[in-house]
């Protein structure tokens, strides 16, 4: 083969990688921005794990005359708030006459941080556990996640994104569950109750189609953008300052605008060292809001550096103390004269400086997130 046919194969050889790799781009765009199911359309089938831990498919509602499957999430504050709606929804009907069933297909890890300041979880299947018991959830809650192949083979596009189908398991309706997102206002509009309630009577759905709102699809390839995030984060620079009595106190009384949550700690405690990337998560995730981590270590002034050293490879971008006065008792009085000195020490304190919530030794992550957003309220009025 001469030059010109090598370079003839070369080029060649050039366009049908750039095709492949442009093929592949467009079946990932395709696969995020999957087309609607149509009404009239079949269900399609799946075989989805229940946080009841047993497995689920469309023949397990065959007894039920319509099926009703609402795309949802545990961190969205739109799913949020059609949690008690949902329930209504589907105690107000016979399981003969209609189930509904919730599913998540947000990919857990494309999740960022960010994300979550109106949450106190995730999306993963162990949140979606306790999320479903907290709210005392009636109907099943089925696992996409990992996949996301049925929010792909549905179309959904939003949570909560609701799909009603008749016996036949033929699609009669398709989007919002009523017009009314504020939990505490009373909707007009009940667009999948009239569905539900035609069908039922053998009536022509009178809205066939709505729009879904709400967040989005968090799909797999979101994974990128949770570490672009990651590095920003990184990025940010670490300090540590020295504090004394006054300067803690100062900090305990809270005249700032932040919910303010203190962690003392030391770089020799080993339950400090154990949960103090929780804290680090809590601002990321609530640092958007009027919320603020300060963290106070209780190391030796000579140990100022390994202190540091801790915080820098914790990325620890927020408010760091070291405690610098001579007189220990004094200094622990100043943030909580019930506390013996014990560490992990951790305060959640209100502006104005109304304690929240103290506890020693190694916290419940979720047990403070629920305090966090307990005091700073959803995205509605808190429920």
């Amino acid at each position: 083969m001469g030059k010109n046919g090598i370079f003839i194969k070369s080029q060649l050889m050039k366009k049908i990688i750039a095709l492949l790799l442009l093929l592949g781009i467009v079946k990932g765009l395709m696969a995020e921005d999957p087309e609607i199911l149509g009404i009239g359309q079949k269900a399609p089938d799946f075989s989805l794990l229940g946080i009841d831990g047993k497995s689920y498919s469309l023949e397990s509602f065959k007894e039920a005359e319509l099926l009703c499957i609402v795309f949802s999430a545990n961190h969205c504050p739109t799913a949020q708030a059609y949690e008690e709606r949902m329930k209504k929804l589907n105690a107000d009907y016979s399981p003969e006459q209609m189930r509904l069933v919730a599913i998540s297909s947000n990919y857990p890890e494309a999740v960022c941080l960010e994300e979550l300041g109106y949450s106190d979880m995730g999306d993963s299947y162990e949140d979606m556990q306790i999320r479903a018991a907290d709210k005392e959830y009636n109907f099943p809650y089925l696992y996409d996640g990992e996949t996301q192949e049925v929010a792909r083979a549905y179309g959904a596009k939003a949570t909560p994104h609701i799909f009603i189908f008749d016996h036949q398991r033929k699609l009669r309706y398709r989007g919002r569950i009523d017009e009314m997102e504020d939990p505490y206002q009373v909707p007009e509009h009940l667009d999948a109750r009239n569905a539900i309630d035609a069908l039922l009577a053998g009536r022509a759905v009178p809205v066939e189609i709505t729009k879904a709102f709400g967040c989005s699809m968090k799909w797999k390839s979101k994974v990128d953008w949770r570490g672009t995030l990651d590095e920003r984060w990184a990025e940010k620079a670490v300090k540590l300052t020295a504090i004394d009595v006054a300067g803690v106190k100062d900090l305990v009384a809270n005249q700032g605008e932040n919910l303010r949550l203190i962690n003392v700690w030391a770089t020799w405690c080993g339950p400090c060292i154990i949960e103090f990337p929780e804290f680090i998560d809590m601002q990321r995730m609530y640092g958007n809001r009027d919320f603020e981590v300060i963290s106070v270590s209780m190391d030796r002034v000579e140990k100022e550096k390994k202190a540091l050293e801790f915080l820098e490879d914790m990325q620890a971008a927020f408010d760091n103390y070291l405690n610098t006065s001579t007189d220990r008792d004094a200094f622990i009085d100043a943030f909580d004269p019930d506390w013996q000195g014990n560490l992990p020490f951790t305060m959640l304190i209100a502006p104005g400086g109304e304690i929240i919530y103290t506890h020693d030794g190694i916290i419940d992550p979720l047990e403070v997130k629920k305090a966090i957003v307990g005091q700073l309220g959803r995205y509605f009025a808190d429920d």
